[in-house]
């Protein structure tokens, strides 16, 4: 029995893709409905490029990021609202503040955790009283502005060197970075200017920090993809398999933080302005935008 594709599929599709109605509702079509394989079908008939970020966002609300006086802690929430007007109020700005203190001072994260409904974290006591749980103060949020309020994901670093960030000035995206092999001052301003370039994605958004570190099964994905487009240009298989290693290579070179052009001096990479601080050694990031992951 086939998927009934409906007119909100093909509009969430053409969303996040760029593509026309007409190919946006076969590519559904030939994939029973899901969305992600349509993309790669659209991929691979050179119809798309590449999905298109920053149009996935799905929900409103706070991220907000907090780095401890000496640079060695730092954390990131992202609190979610149904609506803007929610996110905006301020009693919304000052409880997303408060859960961003209390992952803060949570010493048993140290990394990323999605959070959603049912995570450990949300069982800890509030450290602003000692008589609430976290999730109970979630749920009060909700139940208090009338819209489903959720704490989507935090990170929290600790750092021998520094964990800088960046929050763009709509608070949709924000960013921290951990400089490792340099400390003080120079670190510090080495890290922010590091995230602000996460923080920006271009040429597109790092998915890792080197090379090695780029999940293999991301690099799969777009191989088979280049493959069925060098394919499609009907050239020899001995053509196709150097085209298709020349693509992976630039891939790589896009979406690997220390190989991309830094945002603000494109003549330089990111790899070279972490060497101008002495010892210098990007260990980790990580990006939210908000809606996504």
């Amino acid at each position: 029995m086939s998927t009934v594709i409906t007119a909100k599929d093909v509009a969430a599709l053409r969303a996040r893709t760029g593509a026309g109605i007409g190919d946006c509702k076969k590519a559904l079509e030939e994939t029973n409905g899901d969305i992600e394989q349509a993309i790669d079908a659209l991929r691979k008939k050179g119809i798309m490029k590449a999905e298109k970020r920053a149009d996935r966002a799905a929900s409103e609300g706070q991220i907000i990021t907090w780095v401890s006086p000496d640079a060695t802690i730092a954390c990131m929430i992202e609190l979610n609202s149904e609506t803007d007007f929610v996110a905006r109020n301020e009693e919304f700005v000052a409880l997303a503040t408060m859960v961003a203190h209390h992952i803060a001072e949570d010493t048993s994260l140290d990394g990323v955790a999605n959070v959603g409904t049912d995570h450990e974290l949300l069982n800890k006591h509030w450290h602003h009283d000692k008589a609430l749980t976290l999730a109970e103060v979630i749920k009060a949020a909700a139940a208090k502005t009338g819209e489903n309020v959720s704490l989507r994901r935090v990170a929290r670093y600790t750092s021998d060197g520094a964990v800088g960030f960046y929050r763009h000035h709509n608070g949709k995206v924000a960013v921290l970075v951990e400089v490792t092999g340099a400390t003080g001052a120079a670190a510090t301003a080495l890290a922010n200017t590091v995230a602000e370039h996460i923080a920006s994605g271009v040429p597109a958004v790092a998915v890792a920090v080197r090379k090695e570190d780029v999940s293999p099964e991301l690099v799969a994905r777009e191989k088979e993809i280049f493959v069925a487009q060098a394919k499609e240009s009907g050239k020899p298989d001995a053509i196709v398999e150097k085209m298709v290693g020349g693509r992976i290579e630039k891939f790589y070179s896009e979406i690997t933080l220390l190989q991309q052009p830094w945002v603000r001096d494109d003549s330089k990479t990111v790899g070279a302005l972490v060497t101008e601080t002495a010892g210098a050694d990007v260990k980790r990031f990580v990006r939210f935008q908000m809606g996504e992951g």
